[in-house]
Parts: structure tokens; C-alpha cells; sequence
């Protein structure tokens, strides 16, 4: 290249600022050993002003800026000459003046005989927009990257070449020149190209064409190409040939290829928390982007949301089962390994898999040989398997997460014949661990799951039942289906004298803490309960239950705990009398359904809500008669309420459900439920049926008695012949005890008259009645004591024993069990 031309190369390939749409790759000229450019682009043309025919066939120095540059121009000219090539950026103008930062590259082509000529490549760097990329031209021009370049003519021959491109496909330049791309590539490819090439030559446009080839320097693996391909016009704008320039894109590409896998990891690994399904979603991701078989195997416990323990050892030289729970592969056949998903797995103790669960550290065995190791020798089934597979390349990922071992991630390659490498463990360890994330947030929910759950069975009644006095159902739907569990309950409680106590209450809020506070207030009124409390009364103390709990909240200065407020509604029913006394705190009325199918709302003070300090004015008590077979409904709100709807509309629904009184409970509740709209509740929803029942007059049996001691015999006279009628006759002496001492508190401790109740349901009430108020208290009698063993010796001899609260004093009661062979009347 003659001196003054090359001086000043770096200044005649100029571009207006273009979007980055009709930015072309780069420009391309060719300069000859005299100065003289001898080839031109359209894409130079677009990037400078140029025509070719305004610059093939003149000097160099026709487009360059005034003479002032020349001394530094020469000195470029001397380095290229130096060092073969240069490559940089630099400041030039425009056909029209103006002027562009420029990233220049000067490489050496050589030709047959050793000629020698310069190829001029530069693209705008000035009009790139931050975080834009270009083409992989582009890209190698900024990045200062090596790139092959050929030169053909018309004919498709090669004319002149670098010394780069013999790295990429390992032929020397004196068996390239004349010849095509069939001496270099494979015949597909070279085809291929050739067609690209001919259309360039026609066409006069830059292409871009992408393949895939083993270079020399590395043949175990495959690499991505990407040529780009440039028409060289000459003076009068006429195809000369095509330009070559190719660029090796495999970090890029696999770059690219990485960052996909990885987003869609983002999208499709842990889309439930479930353990199974995540385990799954994580094999399905790797086949077959990046393996041609992939496995899950999780330690045995984990997909029971059971966390295993932080030493990954083996116990006595045994492996740990595995569970299998993901499998994804080109073909399932050869996978089973020979298990199928979900069947317990049991590593061989020598094998790779093992030492990766022991160690906590990946193993990667690029050639896989399938006849060599214990661990497959010892298992002829999988060897076989492993045999038929294919598989030559493996890798083994432990699943960590928080100090454990979760599993392990197993990838193999068969299809496939690239073998696995070290970029291919690091993007399978960064995979697994963003797995590893999903997979321990699934076993953190399925172990609170399970929490909640047994929380739920132990704070619900597990078996409801209404004795004597009604026949229940009943149906729980908590808003947190989530975890099973929320705020609202229901009982049934079993009291004294064949009576049962409903409850139905709602904590204010969903989830695992207000099913927490639902079990304090459960507990809490079934305790107040066993006091045989009026509903007036119960509520009351319930209420200061409440709020000692908020005080006891409030007491914690680390947070500023929320309020707990609840409503309930409380009912106790006699069957004797077939009366029901209820008081309800803030909680929707009952309905009450009689045999004809009539639906009512009883007339019920709503009381204040409990925990909220509104309980200035006292609950209400009302008592109602209900014929036998009638039908309470007790509710929370959230199975009449919703925020399209009134309460009142609900209520209507509710009642249209229930209006069938020939209709057994249970199917009274499905119907209920169905009222329901087909969208998750926006709140717990509770229903309690209870079906009343009535005693016959034949199983009761009462006496009005004088305060005297000859009572005691006449009590126990009565008793004994009425259970004789019964058919009771074994528990007559057990009976007869109690009512002596029974009577004879009341004579002892009272002033008016007594009354004497037996009772035969499923089980048999005697209860004694007296005017003082003061209920009776055990004690422990000293040695000598005369008095103090009654309450005693009635412990003793009955099933159990209390005493409740009447209007003109108090009942002491106490039960025994029926004889097996005691029918009921």
C-alpha cells in the first residue's frame, strides 16, 4: 500500500448518523498496495456519502480532510506496516464535512504470489444508543475481536484472505486460493453459503449468515459462526465479488442461550408450591435446552414437607432413599432407570450420586463410560438401562438449601454428542439453585401446611354429636384455602340433664392466627360451659376473656399487636322441655326451621361484638318452645354475605335452602353450600344444623319433696322403684347411694322444698333441686372427721357429677352409665 494513501485511510470512510435499523453491520472497502481503493460497499457508501464510482479506481488521498494531517498519517501508515493491521477509533468527516467518531480496523489480506492488500472496516460507534447491540461484525469491530476474512470474485474463487480465518477452519492459504467454500466447509454448509453469496453478488445488500462447525483448536466441541457477506463494487458500480468476514459467536451465542434458560427458569420453576410439581417443572425446564434426559430425585422425606437433617452422610455405609419426582427426557423409555416417578430410588453407595448427597458438591463426567463402576456392575438392571440409554455425558447437581441437602439434579446427554462442560455445570448449578429456592419455599408451606392442618383437626370437633336432644351436621369452608384453616367454629357440648349447648363464632381475620385465637375462645367456652352458665352469663365472661387476651397482646412492646374481636352466638337446648335459651355477641341470628317447612329469625338482641369494649348494656338471654323436629341454623356471615349482595338477600337463600324440612341434615347442608358462589369466599363459612328431639314422658320421672329428714328414705325408695320399671335394676345400689347423699345436702344446707329428677336418655341423670344458691365444693376430711365424704363417695359412684345454677337456687346432678342390656324407652 503506498504511503500517503495509507496515511490517511482512517479518514475517507465516513456516515451520516442513521437509526439503528438502517445501520448496516459495517463498512467495507478494499485499498490496494498502491493506494488506490479497488473495492467499494453500498453499506460504505450509505456510512460515508460516497459512490463508488465517486472513489474506486483514485487515491486514497481524493477523500481525505486538508494536508495539515499528513505527518500524522504517515506515522499511522509506518505502524500498520509494522504490525499488519490496526485497529481503533478515530475522528473523520463526512462526504458533506461534518464529522463522526469512528471505530477503524486495517487487517492484511494476501494473495497468490504474495500480493497483499488492505481491508478497511469501520462502523459508527457515535450513533450507537446506550445499551444498543449491532451485528456480531459490529460487535467484533468494538470488542477488537479476531475475524476471518476471504475475498472472492464472481466466479465464487478465493482471491485473497487473512491470516484469522485459518484458525477457524484449520485450512492453509495456499490450498484456498482459486478454490470454493467446498474445500473449507462441509458440503450442506458450503452449499448453503453459496447460495447466500450468489444473491449478495446480485442483490449488491450486506447478509448475514449463521452456521455451525468444529474449528481445529477445539474438536470435542461445536462452535457458531456468523459470516457476514458484502458485495465489492467497482468504479462503475458493478459486482467484482464478495467479501467475507466471519466471526466466532459461540460465547455470544451460548451467552444468549444461558440468559434464555435462565429467564425462563424465572417463569416456570415454581409456578405452585408443591414439592412434587416444582421437582417436575425443574426437569421439564433442562430438556431438552440443555440435556437430553434429566431426573429429580428428592431425599424420601422432603415430599412429605418433612425437612432432612443437615448431615448429608450416610448412616452406616447405606445410601439415603430417594423419591423420585421429576423426569423429563427426548424419550421416557429410557429413563426409568429403572423406577418411574414418585417410586423410592436407593442410590448405590459407591456411586457418583451418593458422593454428591455426602459432599453437598457437583459431579461432572463429561465421557461417560457405562461399564465401568460398582455402582453400576452391582445393579445389572441399570446397567442395562444405562447401556441401552446412550447416555456418554453426565453431570450430578446437589440441591441445597439452607445447610441441607434437598436431592439431587441429574442431566444427561445421549442425542446430543456435544459433551457436557464446565459452563454446562454452571448454568445446571445456577438452575438448580434458583430450584432450590422454589423447592424450599414448597417444603416451608408444606410444613406450615401441616401444621395448620393438625392445628384445624385439633381445634374442630372431631366428631359431632348431639345425644339426646338434636341430631347435628355440619359444614366448614375456611377463606384461606391455602392452609385449611380460619377464624370461624362451631360445637356441640354435651351438658347435664340430656341438654346440649350449640355454639357457632367467628375471630375477626383469616389464616393460621385467627384459627389460633378461634382455639383459645373454643376452649374457653367450653370450660365456661362445664360452669352450666346461662348463654347471658357465658357471653359475659367470654367477653372478658377477650379482652384480657387483647391486654395480654398489648403488653408485647416489639409490635403493636391487631385487636381481636369476635362474635358468638350460644344456645343451649332442653328436651325435656323442648325450650332453647340463646344469647348471641354481635352475631348473626339463627333461623329456625319448623316441621312445615317455615322459616323464621328469631326476635334476638344482637349484643356487642366481643373484645371490643362495646359490652356496657348486659347480653340478652331469650328462651323459645320448639316442636320436635324442628331446625336450627347456626351461620357465620360469610355464607349470607358477600360484596355484591345484602345480607337480607343471603338470609333469603339460606332460608329457600333449608325450607325441606323431609330432608336429612346432611343434605340440608350440601344444599346450603350450594347457595354459594362458584368464587373462592372473601370469608370463613360455617353452618351448624342441629334437628331437635324431644324425651318422652315415660323416660322422666320427677318428685316435689319436704325439707325433712324422712325424706331420705322416701328419695331413695322412689329411685330404686323407678329404676326397677326401667329395667334398671343393676344400678339401683349405686343410685340409692347417691340420692341419699344428694337429699340429705339439700335438707342439710337448705330451707325449702326439694325436688327429685331421674332421667333415662344415654345415660341416666339423677338430679336434686333445692332453694340455696351456694353450689357444693368437695373437700378433703381429716381422719376424724365425721362429715366431708358425701361429694366424695358420689364421685366415686358415678360417671360424672356437678351442679348448675337454677332460677330459685341451684341443681346438683350426677350421671351413670346404662347397663349394656338396658333398652331405651
Amino acid at each position: 500500500m503506498g504511503r500517503t494513501a495509507m496515511t490517511n485511510t482512517d479518514h475517507f470512510l465516513l456516515a451520516e448518523p442513521v437509526g439503528p435499523r438502517d445501520m448496516p453491520d459495517a463498512a467495507i472497502a478494499m485499498i490496494d498496495a498502491e493506494g488506490i481503493v479497488v473495492g467499494w460497499t453500498h453499506a460504505a457508501q450509505q456510512l460515508v456519502g460516497y459512490s463508488a464510482g465517486e472513489v474506486v479506481g483514485r487515491s486514497a488521498v481524493h477523500v481525505l480532510p486538508p494536508p495539515q494531517d499528513a505527518r500524522r498519517a504517515s506515522a499511522f501508515s509506518e505502524q500498520c506496516r509494522a504490525q499488519g493491521g490496526w485497529s481503533g477509533t478515530a475522528a473523520i468527516r463526512h462526504r458533506d464535512g461534518h464529522t463522526l467518531r469512528m471505530t477503524l480496523r486495517v487487517s492484511l489480506l494476501r494473495g497468490q504470489d504474495a500480493d497483499t492488500r488492505w481491508l478497511v472496516s469501520v462502523t459508527d460507534i457515535g450513533s450507537l444508543s446506550p445499551g444498543a447491540t449491532g451485528g456480531p461484525v459490529r460487535e467484533s469491530l468494538l470488542a477488537r475481536a479476531p475475524i476471518g476474512i476471504v475475498v472472492y470474485d464472481s466466479q465464487l474463487r478465493c482471491v485473497w484472505v487473512n491470516d484469522a480465518m485459518e484458525r477457524y477452519d484449520g485450512l492453509p492459504r495456499h490450498r484456498r486460493f482459486g478454490r470454493g467454500l467446498k474445500d473449507s466447509l462441509p458440503a450442506v454448509e458450503a452449499e448453503a453459503l453459496k447460495v447466500v453469496m450468489r444473491q449478495v453478488l446480485e442483490s449488491g445488500t450486506t447478509t448475514v449468515h449463521e452456521y455451525r462447525a468444529w474449528p481445529p483448536a477445539d474438536r470435542r466441541r461445536e462452535h457458531a459462526f456468523s459470516a457476514s457477506f458484502f458485495c465489492l463494487q467497482g468504479a462503475a458500480g458493478t459486482p467484482l465479488g464478495v467479501c467475507s468476514m466471519t466471526v466466532d459467536v459461540t460465547g455470544n451465542r451460548r451467552a444468549r442461550e444461558r440468559l434464555a434458560i435462565l429467564s425462563e427458569a424465572g417463569t416456570h420453576i415454581g409456578s405452585t408450591l408443591d414439592v412434587m410439581q416444582t421437582a417436575q417443572e425443574l426437569a421439564e425446564l433442562t430438556v431438552p435446552l440443555l440435556a437430553d434426559h434429566a431426573l429429580v430425585d428428592l431425599v424420601e422425606t422432603v415430599p412429605f414437607g418433612v425437612e432432612p437433617s443437615a448431615r448429608t452422610g450416610t448412616t452406616s455405609g447405606r445410601s439415603r432413599p430417594m423419591r423420585r419426582a421429576g423426569l423429563a427426557s427426548i424419550d421416557l423409555g429410557v429413563v426409568e432407570l429403572p423406577w418411574v416417578r414418585e417410586e423410592v430410588v436407593h442410590p448405590h453407595p459407591a456411586s457418583p450420586f451418593s458422593a454428591a448427597m455426602r459432599t453437598g458438591r457437583s459431579y461432572l463426567e463429561p465421557v461417560l463410560d457405562a461399564h465401568a463402576g460398582p455402582w453400576v456392575d452391582r445393579d445389572p438392571v441399570r446397567a442395562q438401562k444405562v447401556r441401552d440409554s446412550g447416555v456418554h455425558s453426565l453431570m450430578v447437581i446437589p440441591i441445597r438449601a439452607r445447610r441441607c441437602v434437598l436431592g439431587l439434579a441429574l442431566f444427561g446427554r445421549s442425542v446430543e454428542q456435544t459433551p457436557f462442560q464446565e459452563d454446562d455445570l454452571l448454568l445446571a448449578e445456577e438452575l438448580v439453585t434458583r430450584a432450590a429456592l422454589s423447592l424450599d419455599n414448597a417444603l416451608q408451606y408444606a410444613r406450615e401446611r401441616t401444621a395448620a392442618l393438625t392445628l384445624q383437626r385439633d381445634l374442630l370437633p372431631h366428631r359431632v354429636g348431639g345425644g339426646a336432644a338434636v341430631e347435628v351436621a355440619s359444614r366448614y369452608v375456611p377463606a384461606d384455602l391455602d392452609h385449611g384453616v380460619g377464624g370461624d367454629w362451631f360445637d356441640v357440648i354435651e351438658l347435664s340433664g340430656a341438654r346440649v349447648a350449640l355454639v357457632v363464632g367467628d375471630v375477626v381475620g383469616h389464616g393460621i392466627n385467627a384459627a389460633a385465637t378461634m382455639g383459645r375462645l373454643r376452649t374457653a367456652v367450653r370450660t365456661l360451659a362445664d360452669l352450666d352458665l346461662p348463654p347471658d352469663e357465658l357471653l359475659a365472661h367470654l367477653d372478658d376473656t377477650v379482652r384480657r387476651l387483647n391486654d395480654e397482646d398489648a403488653d408485647d412492646s416489639d409490635q403493636v399487636p391487631p385487636v381481636v374481636g369476635a362474635t358468638c352466638l350460644y344456645a343451649v337446648y332442653d328436651p325435656v322441655t323442648r325450650r332453647c335459651t340463646m344469647a348471641r355477641a354481635g352475631h348473626p341470628p339463627p333461623l329456625v326451621v319448623d316441621a312445615q317447612g317455615g322459616v323464621t329469625v328469631p326476635d334476638l338482641p344482637a349484643g356487642a361484638p366481643l373484645g371490643l369494649g362495646l359490652g356496657l348494656v348486659p347480653f340478652e338471654s331469650v328462651e323459645l318452645e320448639l316442636p320436635e323436629g324442628s331446625v336450627l341454623a347456626f351461620y357465620s356471615d360469610g355464607l349470607v354475605e358477600s360484596r355484591d349482595e345484602d345480607i337480607d338477600v343471603g338470609l333469603q337463600r339460606l332460608g329457600a335452602a333449608l325450607a325441606q324440612p323431609e330432608v336429612s341434615l346432611e343434605d340440608l347442608c350440601s344444599r346450603a353450600m350450594e347457595t354459594l358462589s362458584a368464587q373462592t369466599p372473601a370469608d370463613d363459612v360455617t353452618l351448624l344444623l342441629a334437628r331437635t328431639r324431644a324425651l318422652q314422658p315415660a323416660q322422666v320421672a320427677s318428685w316435689d319433696l319436704p325439707n325433712e329428714l324422712v325424706t331420705v328414705p322416701m328419695a331413695r325408695h322412689l329411685a330404686a322403684r323407678q329404676l326397677r320399671e326401667w329395667g334398671l335394676e343393676p344400678l339401683v345400689t349405686a343410685v340409692e347411694s347417691v340420692v341419699s347423699e344428694l337429699v340429705s345436702n339439700a335438707i342439710c344446707h337448705g330451707n325449702g322444698p326439694i325436688r327429685l329428677r331421674l332421667i333415662q336418655h344415654q345415660v341416666l341423670t339423677c338430679e336434686v333441686s333445692d332453694t340455696n344458691t351456694g353450689q357444693p365444693r368437695p373437700r378433703r376430711p381429716g381422719t376424724l372427721d365425721e362429715h366431708g365424704r358425701g361429694l366424695y363417695l358420689v364421685a366415686r359412684l358415678s360417671r360424672r357429677w356437678g351442679s348448675r345454677s337454677a332460677a330459685d337456687g341451684k341443681v346438683v346432678w350426677a350421671e351413670q352409665d346404662l347397663p349394656s342390656t338396658a333398652g331405651a324407652l
